[in-house]
């Protein structure tokens, strides 16, 4: 069976797309971001289509599909009367179409930007005399930027060296307003005021306005701009990655933008909706990464959690059940109403999970080992609600999370495990069903430790948290003890860290641990049992024995691990056989 044609491809005239633009025919799916250009980037374009160069493609969407209603608006400049339906979309091209009607269409000046990013106003010709010289740059001499009073200054503004401030000047000057290109009477009108008062003699002037006419301004009259034209009932989903490959120019949208356009033609304000619960969390610190896209995948999975658990519990046949689902496609299919429905649950479940982390002793998003594990997180309580409240339950929620850390399980591609998660762990916690596939899969390495370099890795955030107090402290290390890597080598002291660090010094740890108990704890066993409670080793630092300090910490850092991830570690049998420092 033939498949039906997706899109069309033709060519549109300039003047088409920029009169339809006009006329609100063609208008902006309000997830596209303002107009932008700068003014060198307006002369080259301007430059190219008086040269007869491609400038690419255009992509529209015909409307009139009801599962594709984005909120429409106008191009900027474009000025109607009322609110008007589009009858085309354009997904890819609004730089240059806004560009060029602007410059083209419009007798207002283009607002716009120069090279250092400030902003200004400019109108655009064309040097008649350049444009016309075969060894002039059609893009350095022949489109001219001026300013929005149409006088070109030097000196600060004290000497005028361009004035087309009217009629006249333009025509003394030989440039032609490029605002008035596409219509053909003011043209008309301008060439007849050239002919009769324009520099030169008469018969030279009617030789070079030949050339110009011949040789800009119909490149400009006759111009062609590739067209695609996407057909009407083309699935949302697909409108929405098309235009995300087409962008490549422009900063990627999120779905978050593309959902509140589609929401936006319902007369709901999703940023307004989102900006108010951002509120809430930006109370909590630990939910400081915490995104617009990953509220929208909580409501996401529980908006399909409970569509598969409806489709399996009316005992359909012949049927394949939903899928529980976060992915992108997934997002962009949420409707309005589905959102709205979770939208306060998902909200609650998040500020759990917040609390869930203080528990674990996180406190903030940079000691959160995984942003994205607050997804399934969040989504796990607002399945469970007070199910998740018994000591039981939340010691498999703390296994489940765990696992996740340690067994570095949320460092790439997480969608698919997103949705595992919550059916697993609500299964798990429910029904007492087989253990979450992150646990089973979670495996953590011994020898990690000695890898854990920096505090960008989930591990060693992980271990931060169980071992956390104040402030960073550790040992001062033999040169010759290469094998010692920072996190085994690193501990949390009740004191800041800048005076600790300056009294350890480069000093062995019984000199250091001398001068700690003169300033700060003055009883040694005080001290001891401070320093055991983060699996410091008192005795092997007090003898400055490095050897077994290490050797100690490592075993109680992965004994800690296996007791937070309710699982053995993986031992290594070189490590079983030997020290680790000799």
């Amino acid at each position: 069976m033939e498949q039906e044609k997706k899109f069309e491809s033709n060519e549109k005239p300039l003047l088409d797309l920029l009169n339809m633009a006009a006329t609100g025919r063609l208008q902006l799916p309000d997830f596209q971001r303002g107009w932008v250009w700068d003014d060198n980037h307006i002369v080259s374009l301007l430059a190219s289509i008086s040269l007869s160069y491609p400038i690419g493609a255009v992509m529209t969407l015909r409307t009139g599909n009801p599962d594709v209603k984005f909120r429409p608006r106008l191009l900027e400049g474009v000025e109607v009367g009322g609110e008007l339906e589009p009858e085309f979309m354009l997904l890819d091209g609004q730089q240059r179409i806004t560009s060029l009607f602007l410059a083209l269409h419009s007798p207002k000046a283009v607002p716009t930007r120069d090279a250092r990013g400030q902003d200004m106003l400019r109108h655009y010709y064309a040097n008649i005399d350049a444009c016309i010289d075969e060894f002039d740059s059609r893009e350095d001499d022949g489109i001219v930027s001026v300013p929005e009073d149409r006088k070109v200054t030097t000196d600060f503004g004290r000497r005028v060296v361009l004035d087309l401030s009217s009629r006249e000047a333009e025509i003394a000057a030989g440039h032609f307003p490029l605002d008035i290109v596409l219509d053909g009477s003011a043209t008309m009108d301008w060439q007849m005021a050239y002919l009769t008062d324009g520099p030169r003699e008469p018969s030279e002037r009617l030789e070079n306005w030949k050339r110009f006419a011949e040789e800009v301004i119909k490149p400009f009259t006759s111009y062609q701009v590739p067209a695609i034209e996407l057909a009407k009932f083309t699935p949302k989903e697909a409108v929405c990655q098309v235009f995300e490959k087409v962008n490549t120019g422009g900063v990627s949208l999120t779905v978050f933008e593309l959902l509140t356009a589609m929401f936006a033609a319902s007369d709901f304000n999703l940023r307004e909706n989102w900006n108010t619960r951002k509120q809430k969390f930006d109370e909590h610190p630990v939910l400081g990464q915490f995104s617009a896209t990953d509220f929208l995948q909580v409501v996401t999975l529980l908006s399909t959690f409970e569509a598969r658990a409806r489709h399996i519990a009316s005992g359909q046949e012949g049927e394949r059940a939903p899928a529980v689902s976060c992915k992108r496609k997934d997002v962009l299919l949420l409707n309005l109403a589905d959102y709205e429905k979770w939208a306060e649950v998902a909200e609650e479940a998040v500020l759990r999970a917040a609390q869930f982390l203080h528990s674990e002793h996180i406190f903030s998003a940079r000691d959160l080992p995984y942003t994205t594990q607050l997804v399934p997180l969040s989504a796990i309580f607002a399945q469970l609600g007070h199910e998740a409240d018994g000591y039981a339950s939340s010691q498999q929620l703390r296994q489940w999370f765990w696992c996740g850390v340690f067994g570095e399980m949320y460092g790439g591609v997480t969608e698919t495990r997103f949705a595992n998660d919550l059916q697993d762990v609500v299964a798990w916690i429910r029904e007492g069903v087989s253990t979450p596939r992150t646990i089973e899969e979670a495996q953590f390495q011994d020898t990690r430790l000695l890898t854990l370099r920096t505090r960008n890795s989930a591990a060693y955030k992980g271990l931060y948290a169980l071992h956390r107090c104040c402030a960073v402290a550790g040992t001062s290390v033999p040169e010759s003890q290469s094998m010692c890597m920072p996190i085994l080598n690193t501990t949390l002291m009740c004191i800041t860290s800048s005076p600790i660090n300056r009294i350890i010094g480069g000093d062995a740890p019984s000199q250091y641990l001398e001068r700690l108990e003169e300033r700060y704890v003055k009883d040694p066993i005080e001290l001891d049992a401070i320093l055991q409670s983060h699996d410091v080793d008192s005795p092997a630092l007090r003898r400055n024995d490095f050897k077994s300090f290490f050797n100690l910490r490592f075993e109680r850092l992965v004994a800690q691990i296996e007791e937070a991830m309710g699982k053995p570690a993986n031992r290594s049998a070189v490590l079983d056989e030997s020290p680790l420092v000799a």
